[in-house]
């Protein structure tokens, strides 16, 4: 070591950097004025030997003097500025050589706007700054990364291209912000990396980037270097429409998918199919079978199979399972160009404990609470958000523009809204903490729903926010600034845990649970409601919606035809998880394939069909769908006739379109049963759930009625319809005259006979 070094560099800060324990690097490397000369220093302890090239005179090198046995090198530049550009080149000692530019020439890079807009939470588009992002600096290409660890004492990007060594690419602290960044040249799209984290008791800590673009999965949790600018969008026609369109008065009707389950391919070890796959295959189902809308459980990175997705450790890179980040988006492209919108659910109330995830991310608690009563979820065993750190509710509410912008995702369904709302969620006395005013609301977590409703909705017109909110809640789908939560939805959850139930019953005993059918018309319209029979319903011993029908096979069916028909004519959007739509007999197994090969039996295709045919028909009358959220467009006809299981209610559209729907709940055929209707005319039978073509007893009404002018249940008019056996019958109102006559008595009696 040379005179000259020993009294510029402290011996002890050099043992610092090569013990991995200093803050700021860059105060020992890179360039640094020594009187009328520069001195560069170089950490790399994979050389042999290390020389300082100018970068506008390769001709000029400068043999850099080795420091320390480790690998820290140094060289005098005389009379040379901070403006000095160079190249470091390496020589191995197994002889290689390659020349880069040193990552510790660069001043900071993150502007101060950016910092104070962190800082306040307030930055839209955060994912620009943070993370990986390829990028061309001073003419040289590589990776910048930067990360938020306030309390580290020290934070490296390791990697594939240093030998994942923490000693080598230290980097800067941006004080006051606690945001830690550095540029790497060199550095190209695919590189594998992580963020060595060096805590303040001294505990190394490897952990995936927070705003990875992309991830691998599993045992092997790295994150990846990712180009998103590359992809071209070809949807620009959906995203145009999309921005025009009203929700809340059109027809939703929804696939819920679990990607790893939908289709496996069984000849080739049960692996799940591809994003691309998905395109070819599940694109074409759905469309086919008439949804508007395809949701995906939790498409984020996420460790644990069996977490279906809800536990999520990379909330900003699709998981790498099913493909890359581009194939996804193929994929959502392809549902755009073919008419279908995206839905993909969001988890941010919690997020597990893995160690490479977000848990005491810099040694502290720093996304989730310090105590337990606020931070964790017991029943889950996961931790919770701290929502009332800026910079935390900014990594979140950041998260959901950039699924919305760089995904072009149509809508998030947000999961465990209420765990988010209520601080004594699912916990005991003593276990939770009150808010300000010794209330049990979440008031922080509250507020972030707020924002992040606001910010959608703002940045992203036509896109939709969904809530998953079990609880009497009010407001959850009112706009803010009415004093709502600002949702576009809400799942009705009372309408399934009702109907479910009442399903359940054996029809002897339906007489006596007639409320359980008609009570959710009472709140139908406090909010926008989507009904929903989702995965939860089909798990843990719950049993298929097939299995949950009483009865023998045929009556089971039956029951569920009738089941799906009856949501579809009730007020409110729709979504069925997969498997149901045809009568998946196992419960779901997220590590298994549904059942396709039922398909072959009638009876299940049957089901699927009419699943179809109530899609289309929904889809094209407008009075199923544009006043969902209005007392005006549901009228009930009969509630009351409970002894024999019969309800009848109308849908009516803004233009006066009716549609009268009834339902028969017994396995018993209901003949010449007269409804009260609203106007004279001819009433065309446009669903009956036990049609043949279904695997019905064909049990009907001949194509239609015409209405006769005796005053029945309040109304002026009235039809005398056949009523089948476990089925919904829905008649449409026409006005022009009536199809030519038909036998009533001859219907009657050949509906006798069967």
């Amino acid at each position: 070591m040379t005179s000259f070094a020993i009294h510029t560099l402290d011996p002890a800060e050099i043992a610092a950097l090569l013990h991995g324990s200093h803050n700021d690097p860059f105060r020992v490397l890179g360039p640094h004025r020594a009187g009328e000369d520069l001195v560069i220093r170089v950490f790399r302890p994979e050389a042999k030997a290390v020389e300082i090239v100018a970068a506008k005179d390769p001709s000029r090198m400068f043999a850099a003097e080795r420091l320390h046995i480790e690998g820290l090198y140094q060289a005098t530049i005389p009379n040379e500025t901070r403006a000095f550009s160079y190249y470091v080149r390496v020589t191995g000692f197994d002889g290689s050589e390659q020349t880069l530019r040193d990552p510790y020439s660069y001043g900071p890079i993150m502007g101060q706007l950016d910092l104070y807009l962190f800082a306040e939470g307030k930055d839209k588009r955060l994912y620009d700054k943070f993370g990986a992002h390829l990028r061309e600096i001073g003419g040289e290409r590589g990776v910048y990364f930067a990360v938020w660890a306030p309390n580290a004492e020290r934070v490296s990007v390791v990697g594939d291209f240093n030998g994942w060594d923490g000693r080598v690419h230290p980097m800067r602290k941006l004080v006051g912000n606690g945001v830690w960044e550095i540029f790497v040249p060199g550095v190209g799209e695919g590189a594998h990396y992580k963020f060595e984290i060096k805590t303040r008791t001294g505990a190394l800590l490897l952990k995936s980037d927070p705003f990875g673009f992309f991830s691998q999965h599993g045992v092997q949790t790295s994150s990846m270097v990712y180009d998103l600018q590359r992809y071209q969008w070809r949807d620009d026609e959906w995203m145009k429409a999309r921005r025009e369109k009203e929700w809340q008065r059109s027809a939703m009707s929804i696939y819920e998918v679990h990607l790893g389950s939908w289709r496996r391919r069984a000849e080739e070890g049960n692996r799940s199919l591809s994003y691309l796959e998905f395109a070819e295959t599940l694109l074409p189902y759905v469309l086919e079978m008439g949804f508007t809308h395809i949701e995906l459980m939790p498409i984020a990175e996420h460790p644990f199979e069996g977490s279906w997705g809800y536990q999520v450790t990379n909330y900003y890179a699709p998981t790498s399972r099913f493909g890359t980040p581009d194939e996804l988006r193929h994929f959502i492209e392809a549902c755009h160009r073919g008419g279908v919108g995206v839905i993909m659910d969001w988890v941010p109330a919690h997020f597990p404990k893995d160690a490479h995830g977000l848990a005491e991310f810099d040694g502290t608690d720093l996304y989730e609470h310090a105590d337990p009563r606020q931070g964790e979820h017991q029943d889950w065993g996961t931790l919770i958000f701290n929502f009332g750190r800026n910079e935390v509710r900014n990594f979140l509410t950041a998260n959901a523009l950039f699924w919305l912008d760089q995904y072009h995702i149509d809508g998030l369904r947000v999961d465990a809204v209420a765990s988010m709302l209520y601080l004594d969620y699912s916990r005991k006395p003593g276990q939770w903490i009150p808010n300000r005013y010794g209330g049990n609301h979440n008031l922080e977590a509250i507020e972030f729903l707020k924002e992040t409703n606001e910010l959608c909705y703002g940045s992203f017109p036509g896109a939709i926010t969904i809530a998953e909110e079990s609880t009497a809640y009010t407001g959850v789908s009112k706009p803010v600034y009415l004093g709502g939560l600002g949702f576009g939805f809400k799942w009705n959850m009372g309408w399934m845990h009702d109907f479910l139930h009442y399903m359940a019953l054996d029809p002897i005993y339906r007489r006596y649970h007639q409320n359980s059918v008609t009570f959710s018309i009472m709140y139908a319209f406090q909010e926008h409601f989507i009904l929903v029979l989702s995965h939860d319903e089909v798990v843990y011993g719950k049993r298929s919606l097939i299995n949950k029908m009483p009865g023998d096979e045929w009556q089971k069916f039956a029951n569920l035809r009738m089941f799906f028909a009856w949501m579809y004519g009730h007020p409110g959007k729709k979504l069925v998880f997969m498997g149901g739509e045809f009568g998946q007999l196992h419960e779901w197994n997220h590590d298994s394939s549904l059942d396709w090969e039922l398909l072959d039996s009638p009876r299940h295709d049957g089901l699927r069909r009419l699943v179809q045919h109530l899609n289309h028909t929904y889809r094209n009358e407008r009075a199923l769908w544009d006043r969902d959220d209005s007392y005006e467009g549901f009228e009930w006809i009969d509630f009351h006739d409970a002894d024999n299981c019969v309800v009848a209610f109308l849908r009516r559209s803004q233009a006066g379109e009716v549609i009268v729907f009834v339902v028969n709940a017994t396995p018993i055929v209901r003949y010449n049963y007269r409804l009260g209707v609203p106007q004279a005319g001819y009433y065309r039978e446009i669903i009956n759930t036990d049609g043949e073509t279904y695997g019905g007893s064909n049990v009907g009404n001949l194509g239609g009625l015409e209405a006769q002018e005796v005053e029945w249940q309040s109304h002026g008019h009235s039809i005398v319809a056949n009523l089948p056996p476990l089925a919904v019958v829905a008649f449409k109102w026409e006005n022009p005259a009536p199809p030519p006559s038909f036998n009533r008595e001859q219907e009657t009696r050949s509906g006798q006979e069967k």
